[in-house]
């Protein structure tokens, strides 16, 4: 006996029934996956801005060393991002290894994207390196349109080196004009005119300085060579603590005795002994060499 096999037709709407969920399914998988495409785009825009403030902090509060070590590190990972072989360069040089960041700038000087604030960070770090005759190359070839406070600094300083005075005074005094923190080129200006003998002008140039930051204690010290130096052995009135005046006066001291005015030299390492609040084994020894 055969069975017959009866075909039962699909109603219309059922059809279409399961082409929407079908279709339904298939959006969502799409949307599922463009949702997944817009959360990794999300995540790499944060961790970029978390890569961006990370380097931030390295360069300026983290520890110099650490820095040199998370910039080591990033920049063997990505060789060929220029913002990491920058960073690796300026922390080299805050960290005082300057020798080892001339070649890091070199290497960032020859990279797409290199601009000419790389070359004067790089006659910066030649500089620091004293391989004064390269940064006044670097220097020459970099266009006189760039008129930058650091530019002009290191102009001033390779001036310096190179006995030209007047290129020195005229760079400098760009330099104070483009900066809104003039303490420090102001303190090298004033050590440029102690060293060539203007003593006055160089005491007047550390008093600015120390009046742009009163805890700039070299600039201070300075003064007081300046001050020596013209056989005046009164300190300035400037800030100063305990100890800063103690050593103030101790500089002032072995400027006496250099002057050739020892019996004031005695009194003044003498004051500086009974001023500072500790044992000043650096005095002491100065007024033992004196006395024997």
């Amino acid at each position: 006996m055969r069975h017959s096999i009866r075909f039962i037709p699909l109603r219309t709407s059922a059809v279409r029934m399961t082409l929407c969920i079908v279709a339904g399914l298939g959006l969502t998988a799409c949307e599922q996956i463009r949702g997944g495409d817009q959360v990794d785009r999300a995540l790499s825009a944060i961790n970029a801005v978390d890569e961006n403030n990370l380097s931030d902090i390295m360069l300026t509060v983290a520890d110099a060393d650490e820095a040199v070590r998370y910039f080591q590190r990033a920049s063997k990972d990505n060789p060929d991002r220029i913002d990491l072989r920058r960073g690796l360069g300026q922390s080299l040089v805050r960290a005082g290894r300057a020798t080892e960041a001339v070649p890091v700038w070199r290497s960032v000087t020859k990279m797409p994207g290199t601009t000419q604030d790389d070359s004067v960070d790089l006659a910066d770090a030649l500089i620091r390196a004293s391989q004064w005759e390269e940064a006044d190359r670097i220097l020459d070839a970099v266009p006189p349109t760039v008129e930058t406070y650091k530019r002009y600094r290191l102009e001033a300083m390779v001036a310096d080196s190179n006995k030209e005075w007047e290129k020195s005074d005229s760079f400098y005094e760009t330099a104070v004009g483009l900066t809104t923190r003039p303490a420090g080129v102001l303190n090298n200006w004033g050590y440029s005119k102690l060293t060539r003998g203007d003593y006055a002008d160089a005491e007047r140039l550390f008093a600015q300085a120390i009046k742009h930051d009163q805890s700039l204690f070299t600039a201070k010290n300075n003064i007081v060579l300046a001050r020596g130096a013209q056989r005046n052995y009164s300190l300035p009135v400037i800030p100063m603590d305990q100890v800063e005046r103690a050593q103030l006066l101790h500089t002032m001291g072995l400027s006496a005795v250099k002057q050739g005015d020892i019996r004031t030299g005695e009194n003044l390492l003498r004051e500086a002994i009974d001023t500072h609040p500790q044992h000043f084994e650096a005095a002491v020894r100065a007024l033992r060499a004196l006395e024997g």
